[in-house]
């Protein structure tokens, strides 16, 4: 089965802030690199969890597949979206118009925060009747309908009601809901989920989790899953796509994650998360040092620095991805070895 989504080598990079206001970088200075040869592909109904820190290069990343970097940002390689007749479209050469009509109606975006998200000043179903009516050619009413649809479809209670009040009138997790229902209103195939569950307390993010899995098999939606915790990753993806300061460094089932994890990193953050095991007279296991900064970036591994396995050549160049078993990949020479 050919990939819906299939990112190729992508690479992102931003002016540094002193050339901020010239069309290129000034000559000898180099851009800054948010994202640096990245390749993964999501089938059509997979779940692709991509995981790491913040400043590795996530949301970034997501918003290149939806056409939303600015205009400053430099970005190479390819981003190849199936289209309906089972050929391919590349994202990065589409035309503003034949991406506006991409974005929205085959592939929609949860944004991280929806208190910043949605409109202040707009009722919550006039906003998700716009988003009907941009990709829709239906009357007012019509729109009207389906955004109340939409929001019961995410089991948000009295819709009717409820898609008359404004943003600051609902609660954390109504106001997620209703991004969701915004999301999946005109049915896309591909889902990408930034951080949907960072601002909800626990037993919210469990009921957002669950919604987000009944919708992905009602509607065999394919989703790219962004988070920083892998606790809620393992609970909602197929595979896994782990991410260090901009470079992938390791890709697998989630078996393979969460089971025999081969990167140091991934490594580290699995000993980090506690369980029903860890000794609470113990302090939790922790990686030492920081992430480097875009400014900052080695030559080689950017986990070097931080690294107990560490040998001369990983601070000289950036190690190659290596397919330690079937499906399984990672960057790094000495677990690899």
């Amino acid at each position: 089965m050919s990939p819906l989504l299939d990112v190729q080598n992508l690479s992102i990079r931003f002016p540094r802030p002193a050339a901020r206001n010239a069309k290129f970088d000034r000559a000898g200075v180099p851009a800054l690199h948010a994202v640096k040869d990245l390749s993964f592909a999501i089938a059509p109904g997979e779940v692709l969890g991509l995981v790491g820190e913040s400043g590795s290069g996530k949301s970034v990343t997501s918003l290149a597949i939806m056409g939303l970097l600015p205009i400053s940002a430099n970005v190479s390689g390819e981003i190849n979206f199936q289209n309906g007749s089972g050929n391919s479209s590349s994202i990065l050469s589409l035309p503003p118009d034949s991406l506006r009509q991409l974005r929205g109606s085959r592939i929609a975006m949860i944004f991280q925060e929806p208190m910043t998200a949605l409109n202040p000043v707009m009722r919550v179903g006039d906003q998700i009747a716009e988003a009907v009516l941009a990709h829709n050619r239906i009357s007012k009413g019509e729109a009207w309908q389906r955004a109340v649809d939409g929001m019961r479809e995410v089991a948000i209670p009295e819709p009717e009601h409820r898609a008359r009040s404004y943003p600051h009138q609902l609660s954390g997790g109504m106001r997620q809901r209703v991004m969701i229902a915004m999301a999946i209103v005109n049915r896309p195939q591909l889902l990408i989920a930034d951080e949907p569950t960072t601002a909800l307390d626990v037993t919210i993010q469990a009921q957002i989790l669950e919604l987000l899995n009944e919708l992905r098999r009602k509607f065999n939606l394919a989703m790219l899953f962004i988070s920083h915790d892998l606790a809620v990753v393992s609970h909602v993806a197929d595979r896994v796509a782990v991410m260090y300061a901009g470079n992938l460094v390791e890709l697998g089932t989630k078996a393979d994650i969460f089971d025999a994890p081969s990167h140091p990193y991934t490594q580290g953050l699995l000993r980090a998360i506690p369980t029903l095991a860890t000794n609470r007279a113990e302090p939790l296991a922790t990686i030492e040092g920081t992430v480097p900064t875009m400014a900052a970036l080695p030559p080689g591994c950017a986990f070097e620095p931080r690294c107990d396995h560490r040998i001369p050549s990983c601070a000289a160049s950036l190690p190659p991805l290596v397919e330690v078993s079937a499906g399984h990949w990672a960057r790094c020479p000495v677990i690899n070895s």
